[in-house]
């Protein structure tokens, strides 16, 4: 049978008279690339927030691996194996990429006495070298974050985001203000990722070109509820989907 990583079960959210999410269930399985896409306003990122419990759904659930995880904050999802990027990038510009992955990791897994006591790079430089050099960032690993193209420091964020070793990552937006070079290199390092380690992916993206090629299903929210759900192919060819983004 295979693994349910994160169930989300009748989630609706709120907002005075408007109804940003509306009764949204579905599953997403280990080692799946699930994208979640729909117009503007159609809910995706109420929902996300949700999930990651930056906001009280007004009912439903959100199991991560079996376990509840509403009002989690999200050190505590990190340490249920849950990492995520953001729309709006996150890393610190007056640090090195090297040590944006290192702080990264010991925002992760470290603990207040390994702060204070450990090893200033808390053991973590080995890890980050590891993942700069997955990345492909060795040549700027000593560079300052905020000297690098925002390509590259969209590479840095999603760097940072697996230095927990997560068993579940979210993606929000990760194409966004990407050229299309470095967007070729980000997708291929991610499909590289998930298909090494099982890594579990959900996607929230408006570049229809970019999670049609990333991911193996997805989900389309519209007026905050699922009108379709299937393969790229089949949502690609689904009339309703075509007239939600039409009548955008």
């Amino acid at each position: 049978m295979t693994e349910t990583v994160l169930s989300i079960r009748n989630i609706s959210k709120s907002f005075g008279g408007i109804h940003a999410v509306r009764d949204v269930s579905f599953d997403v399985y280990k080692g799946e690339v699930l994208g979640l896409i729909g117009p503007n306003g159609s809910g995706k990122s109420t929902l996300f927030n949700c999930v990651l419990g930056q906001l009280k759904p007004d009912a439903g659930g959100v199991t991560v691996t079996g376990q509840d995880v509403a009002g989690k904050r999200a050190c505590e999802l990190s340490k249920l194996g849950v990492g995520r990027t953001f729309q709006q990038l996150s890393v610190f510009p007056e640090m090195s990429v090297l040590d944006n992955l290192i702080l990264a990791g010991q925002e992760h897994r470290g603990s207040m006495f390994s702060r204070l006591f450990g090893p200033s790079d808390a053991g973590l430089t080995e890890e980050a070298d590891r993942m700069i050099s997955f990345f492909r960032l060795g040549h700027l690993r000593d560079e300052l974050a905020g000297s690098l193209s925002y390509g590259q420091q969209k590479l840095v964020d999603a760097a940072m985001a697996f230095m927990a070793n997560p068993a579940l990552v979210l993606l929000d937006e990760p194409a966004g203000g990407v050229n299309l070079t470095m967007l070729g290199h980000l997708k291929e390092r991610l499909k590289t990722y998930n298909r090494e380690h099982e890594t579990t992916f959900v996607v929230i993206e408006h570049n229809m070109e970019f999670v049609m090629s990333l991911c193996t299903r997805i989900v389309v929210l519209a007026e905050g509820a699922i009108i379709a759900e299937g393969t790229p192919e089949e949502i690609r060819a689904n009339q309703t989907v075509i007239d939600a983004y039409l009548g955008s």
